[in-house]
């Protein structure tokens, strides 16, 4: 029996683990209020100053959802072998809050390629990290990507 060819090339093997170039966001308070107006939350810890020093937070902080609009640089390009993709989601992991003021350093890199077999035939699966560290060099927060290619 032939086994059958793996669609994890070399190329992708190197591309694991580099990471993309590094992209900074200075988040400035008038931002993190568009933001929440755009998508109509009327949270005060977003807006009101006042309101939000009576929180837990001391202070206005970003809504989590704000950090979708930091986006990371482009990875290095990598060739697959098959041509159709689809995105299988997202999960996101949040460990301090983002402040009006901060700056925010975003990279991305390949962590994982696997593969299996699907009805259409083999399937690649590709997980990408993207970190948010703030000026502290504190990690604010991460976002695990999946792609499905076929």
């Amino acid at each position: 029996m032939v086994a059958e060819k793996s669609l994890i090339t070399d190329e992708m093997k190197k591309a694991i683990g580099v990471r993309s170039q590094p992209v900074t966001y200075e988040i400035e308070r008038g931002l993190i209020r568009q933001f929440a107006e755009a998508i109509e939350d009327a949270n005060p810890l977003w807006r009101d100053e006042a309101q939000a020093r009576k929180t837990p937070f001391g202070g206005v902080v970003a809504l989590p959802t704000f950090l979708r609009s930091c986006i990371a640089r482009e990875l290095e390009e990598v060739k697959y072998p098959v041509e159709r993709g689809l995105d299988a989601g997202s999960e996101w992991e949040y460990f301090l809050p983002v402040r009006p003021g901060d700056t925010i350093t975003v990279e991305q890199r390949i962590t994982d390629f696997t593969e299996k077999k699907g009805r259409l035939g083999p399937m690649l699966f590709e997980t990408i990290e993207t970190a948010y560290v703030n000026q502290f060099g504190e990690l604010v927060a991460t976002q695990t990507s999946r792609g499905i290619y076929y």
